[in-house]
């Protein structure tokens, strides 16, 4: 196969097993490409920088502000990501440096007395960075990684002046907690960002790394680069793109920017006022979105997974084949009688995940596992594992040449091909139709065999695409037909997913989406159970141009909530070994549009070799006595209890924590759960605390409100909508903090 670059190697599309994990493979240039040398999403203004008569071509501050006023190199992207013991550090460049990349660090912001040294790759972009502003694209991207480094200390590094850049401000990062440690801590998790809708979800974020939220993780359709084209495409009313004002879905109120007419001639159906919240060239919206989270990717690591719009310029054609006439034929304006969208009809630079595989750096390599597909790491009490959704499985969203392979073929035609064609990025050894001989697959088996549940308890796993939810689609099935299986086996705690692009929480589910009902303490509070239920998370709500999306039938049983109207990202925070909060931060001002609390039985190990053998019936009984050090408790409605010398007094839903021990603990743990529409009736408590406990001490009385969830069934008209509030944290000086701090869990319902 032919290389799009002497230095780098790209992408792989083969039917055979070849073992790739240490490089990235090449695109395959099997058939010419035939469209535009630049594919451009604008008729009225086809250029690439623009001169503001049609789509304006955005920009964004570089990371670092050039010290000329006509620089001819800058790094213009900061990306941190971990390595174990260690971290790497990515940074971005229009042109090469000429030397070996480096970064000075050390201990003292004062005192940047170490050298690191790396190395640099590129791609042969569209658009190259020649043709286009110094500060405003990357076609170099070095990696520099420091080593051997104590766990959760802060390091301080400057990436200093190179053929042309400046040299950055000194800047910090701090290192993983080391597997083990049991101080909690609280991270990101976004999914389907981009750079439109997004505003809202960016600010909260930001705020968020100000608070001290270890590191992102964003879960794939990261820049939506593959969205250049919105400008060229017929608007029709029955899209929510589709923003000109009148004939649109965009959530209520209309900014009033939305109705000003554009240009003669312009379409209305970018996304923004005025268009232009979207960049008409596929790597612009790269840069553009890598430039505006700079301010989170240089300040925490920034871990990523793909998604379906990181394989290539396009997913499918327009009305009237309007891509086929361009990207085949290169007719601009055109139609085309039937959509012939093949792997062939991107630019090489904009196929098989390119983009994607250069401008991040995530420890595949370190982990056993595949570059940015797939990998795992462990952070403090929690091994977190990200997954390929979109390739390297059977049956899966992006194919492999090999299924497109007809008769005796060894090499499929152009016309056989379709356009989101991609990988495999590992070894299949077998049959591409059997995911247990894909590389990744075998890598997944192999690290969740290996978790230490004493050290991390908790196992989170992520990819792109969701399992189950109230949108049902066949790539569902062919995902549980992968993973499933073998993620319950290990006892992984949670599965977080995007793709869908609202907010979705499930109840626990075991295979064939049995829904474990003994798991369910109340609404917003689930047990874990090791080899017979997951916890389900569609988290696709941080942005995009496409908009919300919209349930045209019912909402199943196996959702718990489900929100199509707001932006956000959640905070996953992991309490202790057996305490895990989850929670949305809408957009909206950072409100908490809904929160689950995860908690392991007692005396639950986390792993998979649970002796429950099956699902309980919906009326499950259990009863414990233990003594203990400290307890939480889950008060679903007001109550006065004692224990020791103090005197709870409860006026609404809160979750207690209780430190005034030894107590000696006897409680019996009954109810049922709901078997279709969730309410927010909650059920009853019984509790009886330790022998002895009196009722004399200080009375201390806590308040706090219910989150309220409106459910209903409806048509995609009108939405099941969400009302949303949430329980706040309340502390008092006898009390080790509200969900936190917990040697045992005693949560009742």
């Amino acid at each position: 196969m032919k290389s799009t670059t002497p230095t780098l190697l790209l992408g792989v599309y083969t039917a055979f097993c070849i073992h790739i994990s240490g490089a990235i493979p090449t695109v395959d240039e099997s058939y010419p490409y035939t469209g535009p040398a630049v594919p451009i999403g604008d008729w009225i203004d086809p250029t690439i920088n623009g001169n503001g008569e049609g789509f304006p071509r955005l920009v964004e501050p570089p990371a670092v502000v050039p010290s000329s006023s006509k620089p001819t190199n800058n790094i213009n992207v900061i990306a941190l990501s971990y390595i174990p013991q260690g971290i790497n550090i990515h940074y971005q460049t229009p042109f090469g440096l000429g030397i070996a990349p480096s970064v000075k660090w050390g201990i003292s912001a004062t005192a940047l007395d170490s050298k690191a040294i790396g190395s640099s790759h590129t791609y042969d972009r569209t658009p190259p960075c020649s043709e286009v502003s110094v500060t405003q694209c990357s076609q170099f991207y070095h990696e520099v990684q420091i080593s051997g480094l104590k766990s959760d200390a802060t390091y301080y590094y400057q990436i200093p002046a190179a053929n042309g850049t400046t040299a950055s401000d000194v800047l910090s990062f701090t290192t993983s907690r080391a597997a083990g440690d049991p101080t909690g801590f609280t991270i990101a998790v976004l999914n389907d960002m981009g750079y439109t809708n997004a505003g809202g979800t960016y600010q909260q974020l930001l705020k968020a790394v100000g608070e001290g939220v270890a590191f992102a993780w964003h879960g794939g359709d990261i820049s939506y680069a593959d969205d250049w084209y919105s400008g060229i495409l017929p608007c029709e009313d029955d899209w929510p793109v589709c923003y000109n004002g009148t004939s649109t879905e965009i959530p209520p109120p209309t900014p009033s920017d939305y109705l000003t007419p554009l240009p003669a001639g312009e379409i209305a159906n970018q996304g923004g006022p005025l268009g232009g919240d979207m960049s008409v060239l596929y790597e612009s919206n790269w840069d553009l979105w890598q430039q505006w989270m700079n301010n989170i990717t240089a300040n925490i690591p920034y871990m990523v997974l793909p998604g379906n719009h990181e394989a290539t310029c396009s997913e499918f054609d327009g009305p009237g084949n309007i891509l086929t006439a361009y990207l085949n034929n290169n007719v601009t304006n055109g139609t085309a009688a039937k959509s012939a969208l093949t792997y062939f009809s991107c630019p090489p630079s904009q196929r098989n995940f390119t983009a994607y595989q250069n401008r991040f750096r995530m420890p595949g390599a370190e982990t056993g596992g595949v570059g940015n597909f797939w990998y795992s790491f462990d952070y403090g009490l929690a091994h977190f594992v990200s997954l390929d959704g979109e390739t390297d499985f059977a049956n899966s969203p992006e194919y492999p040449f090999a299924a497109d392979l007809t008769g005796n073929e060894t090499s499929p035609k152009a016309n056989e091909t379709y356009v989101t064609d991609s990988g495999p990025f590992g070894t299949i050894n077998g049959s591409y139709k059997n995911t247990k001989a894909y590389e990744q697959y075998q890598w997944l088996a192999k690290d969740l065999a290996s978790v230490d549940r004493t050290k991390t308890p908790w196992v989170i796993a992520m990819s792109h695409r969701p399992m189950y939810s109230s949108m049902v689609s066949s790539y569902q099935k062919n995902l549980r037909a992968a993973f499933e299986e073998l993620l319950l086996e290990n006892g992984v705690d949670a599965y977080l997913s995007g793709h869908i692009h609202w907010y979705e929480r499930l109840f626990p589910l075991g295979v064939n989406s049995t829904i474990d009902k003994a798991s369910i303490i109340n609404n917003n509070t689930y047990y874990t159970n090791p080899g017979v239920s997951m916890t389900h998370l569609i988290n696709g709500m941080a942005g995009n141009i496409e908009s919300h999306s919209t349930l045209s039938g019912g909402i199943l049983n196996i959702t718990a909530v489900l929100d199509q109207t707001h932006y956000g990202f959640s905070k996953l925070t992991v309490l202790n070994s057996t305490a895990l909060k989850w929670s949305f931060v809408r957009g909206d001002g950072g409100i908490i549009g809904d929160e689950l609390m995860l908690l392991k039985k007692p005396g639950s190990s986390g792993g998979g070799n649970s002796t429950i053998s099956s699902v309980a019936p919906s009326s499950t009984t259990y009863v414990t006595t233990q003594t203990v050090t400290a307890y939480t408790t889950y008060c679903p409605s007001a109550t006065t209890f004692t224990q020791g010398n103090s005197t709870y007094t409860v006026t609404a839903p809160t979750t207690l924590t209780i430190t005034n021990c030894p107590c000696t603990l006897t409680y019996t743990t009954t109810g049922s759960v709901p078997t279709s529409k969730p309410t927010t009736t909650l059920g009853s408590t019984e509790l009886s605390t330790a022998a002895g406990s009196t009722a004399t001490g200080k009375t201390i009385n806590l308040t706090g409100s219910v989150p309220t969830i409106g459910y209903t069934s409806t048509s995609s008209s009108t939405p099941p909508a969400q009302v949303t509030g949430a329980a706040d944290r309340v502390q008092a000086a006898s009390l080790a903090g509200l969900a936190g701090m917990l040697g045992l869990v005693a949560a009742l319902f």
